[in-house]
């Protein structure tokens, strides 16, 4: 017997094979619903052609069903449908297709033959090209947060050990700064945090080009951020900072993509990239920015820092502005250098004031981003809130790199926000006379006792540092709606249940009064028999002790409703946090629905076959949950099929849920959910019961 179709199985390791043998790795940014239905059609499309399919998930359970070495060795081809990136080192001399996600939901059949005569993926080639199908970040959005996230830590650790050896070990000094005692533990632990903060710089760089140009882009990334970071290389007193490191990132990562690109003898081939192309990437890149970026950037600001010597004797409000302003672009870059540096060699003249400007404005980045992921933590994620709150530390010690990390995943929201406020902190700082004795920023020198008129200096500070924060959730928030395709006037005054609007609208903010305002006053009961507890009032916080559950407890008949309102999306998935908030389990419906939406905006979770399966993990839940509802006629959710999402599933876990199992169960949902003859028993379902007797299969 020969395979179905196309040639003889490419990848044969023995005449005795009959069947044709293909592999798949499915992935979804979430790694939840997407994963798992890809994979089950997938499945379903190989097994009705007779084929052999081994699919690889990875999900947010981890990697399951993992092809190994033998699995890669005897097959035939490999379809890769993901929307984030999957490594396919391992697959090098076989073929390769790499698809949307989306793609392996609706178009499993097609995969299956397009696959036959993919191009084989060669050692430390780039990625497969994807074909249309799943909504993705672009390569240079992914590329900055590769960046940002393997930078954080160094950002982290190397601000706080400076900022504990400063206060625990450091004291003011007239002839500059805050000063450790050489040879002392405590300047042994600054060290320890300056080595942190060098590496901050290249390790940002290296890994925008490594998530560009994989493996061969890590070594002239890094060694070029440490290039635009080190302005003695090029002439320049204050390097490049993290925005030439970004520049460098870019830079490396593309020029290795172009030299991967270039013919080379076959036997040069298994050493270009280990060897052959770092060298000359990195050899590249290193001569264009000393030789070509360096210069410019040295001689910008050696012309920056005379201006600004001429302006001293101009109004202190402007003045301190400008330092404000310079302050806060870069964080440590040249234009913040420039500006700092002038204000430090003003004090020698028997001139404190500039540096005082230049001391109110240094904090006020790092504070003002860290009370913005306070005021609004639905704009933030997990690692951002944390990062938020080590930079409220490294401000009180002055440490303007604690906002970095912000700045560089959100340039266009962040940057003009610490503009801004650096600019009302030094202009406040200015007007009022502020002075600072050591060349050295934020309220610790207040403390230490360097600055005179302290009261202004912190209302300086605070003032700056607020409008900050509110800067920046302003943006932010107007950026994440933009992104979601909502109109901004809007959603600002669209009803009185607008989306994203807290407790704040006219609304207790008791997640249960919640609920039996917006799921029970305003939407008719759902239909069931007089007995069925979904009948109640929705207030009730907890079933009835003999109440079915399905899905490990996570679903109940009170998280059930056999007639949805909405028409549509946004107004499902509010109407669905409303079904979820009845098993007492939502303290924020607010929350939870803009952390649903937030997900819909990554992609949406419509996966046809008129199937909808919104999720979201956050805080604003205690506990997993799960609900149920289908609509009659159906609501529009995108999904790439052009069917209306009649059965819709909302599942809601908490940021640190314990375990994986509701990931599980979710998994064994939507491939059950493949199934049509359980589709329909579930459209068919009379009632919450009913509809409990159908999912009970999942398990």
């Amino acid at each position: 017997m020969t395979s179905p179709a196309g040639p003889p199985p490419t990848g044969s390791g023995s005449g005795e094979r009959q069947r044709v043998k293909l592999l798949a790795v499915t992935a979804c940014p979430t790694g939840i619903a997407h994963t798992y239905m890809a994979a089950e059609k997938l499945q379903q499309a190989a097994e009705s052609r007779g084929i052999d399919m081994k699919v690889e998930t990875q999900g947010s359970i981890g990697a399951e069903n993992v092809l190994d070495d033998n699995d890669v060795r005897t097959a035939d081809g490999i379809i890769v449908a993901a929307d984030k990136d999957v490594d396919l080192s391992r697959f090098a001399g076989k073929r390769v297709l790499k698809v949307g996600v989306a793609e392996g939901i609706h178009h499993p059949e097609q995969l299956i033959e397009r696959v036959r005569s993919a191009p084989v993926h060669q050692a430390g080639a780039a990625a497969a090209v994807a074909s249309s199908g799943g909504k993705e970040r672009s390569v240079g959005y992914k590329a900055l947060m590769n960046g940002v996230s393997y930078m954080i830590p160094f950002v982290v650790v190397g601000g706080l050990l400076i900022a504990i050896s400063l206060s625990l070990g450091g004291h003011t000094d007239p002839s500059g700064g805050l000063v450790i005692p050489k040879d002392s533990f405590w300047m042994d632990v600054n060290n320890i945090g300056v080595i942190g903060f060098t590496l901050m710089v290249p390790i940002l760089s290296g890994y925008i080009a490594y998530a560009i140009g994989d493996r061969p882009a890590l070594v002239p990334g890094m060694i070029g951020g440490w290039i635009a970071n080190t302005g003695e290389l090029y002439d320049s007193k204050a390097g490049a900072g993290f925005i030439g490191a970004i520049v460098t990132g870019f830079l490396a990562g593309y020029l290795v993509l172009w030299i991967k690109k270039v013919k080379v003898p076959k036997f040069v081939q298994p050493i270009m990239p280990i060897i052959v192309i770092p060298i000359v990437a990195t050899t590249a890149l290193g001569l264009f920015f000393i030789y070509v970026l360096g210069k410019p950037i040295s001689w910008v600001f050696e012309h920056l820092t005379d201006w600004l010597s001429g302006m001293t004797g101009t109004s202190a409000i402007l003045l301190g502005a400008i330092l404000g302003l310079m302050i806060a672009f870069d964080m440590g870059g040249p234009v913040n250098k420039t500006a700092f540096l002038f204000g430090a060699g003003l004090i020698a003249t028997g001139n404190q004031t500039v540096m005082g400007m230049c001391a109110a404005a240094i904090p006020v980045m790092p504070l003002g981003q860290g009370l913005a992921t306070l005021i609004r933590k639905r704009l933030y994620t997990e690692q951002e809130r944390e990062t938020g709150l080590a930079a409220l530390f490294m401000g009180c010690f002055g440490i303007s790199e604690g906002a970095i990390p912000f700045a560089a995943a959100r340039p266009a929201q962040v940057i003009p926000a610490n503009m801004l406020g650096g600019a009302v902190a030094g202009a406040i700082a200015g007007v009022a006379g502020v002075e600072d004795a050591v060349p050295h920023g934020g309220p610790i020198v207040a403390v230490l006792g360097a600055v005179s008129g302290v009261p202004m200096f912190f209302v300086a500070v605070v003032i700056g540092t607020v409008v900050t924060a509110l800067t920046t959730v302003g943006l932010v928030d107007v950026s994440e709606r933009r992104r979601r395709g909502d109109a901004v006037d809007g959603v600002a005054v669209a009803g009185p249940e607008p989306v994203l609007v807290g407790a704040g609208a006219g609304v207790a903010p008791d997640a249960v009064g919640v609920v039996a305002q917006r799921s029970v006053a305003a939407a008719p009961a759902p239909t069931t028999s007089p007995a069925s507890p979904s009948a109640l009032p929705a207030a009730a916080s907890s079933a009835a002790p003999g109440d079915a559950e399905v899905l490990s407890g996570y679903l109940t008949e009170q998280t059930v409703k056999v007639g949805l309102d909405a028409d549509g999306k946004e107004a499902a998935i509010r109407e669905m946090a409303g079904l979820l908030a009845r098993s007492g389990r939502v303290a924020d419906v607010d929350e939870l629905v803009a952390t649903a939406l937030r997900r819909e905006a990554q992609g949406t979770t419509g996966l046809g076959e008129e199937i909808a399966i919104p999720h979201a993990k956050t805080d604003a839940v205690t506990a997993p949950v799960v609900g149920f509802a289908r609509s009659a006629e159906g609501v529009e959710w995108g999904s790439l099929d052009g069917t209306r999402a009649k059965l819709v599933f909302m599942i809601a876990v908490p940021e640190a849920a314990a375990g994986d199992e509701h990931l599980r169960i979710l998994a064994l949902l939507s491939r059950k959910l493949m199934d049509t003859g359980f589709r329909e028993r579930l459209t068919a379902a009379a009632d919450a019961a009913a509809v409990l007797g159908v999912l009970s299969e999942v398990g």
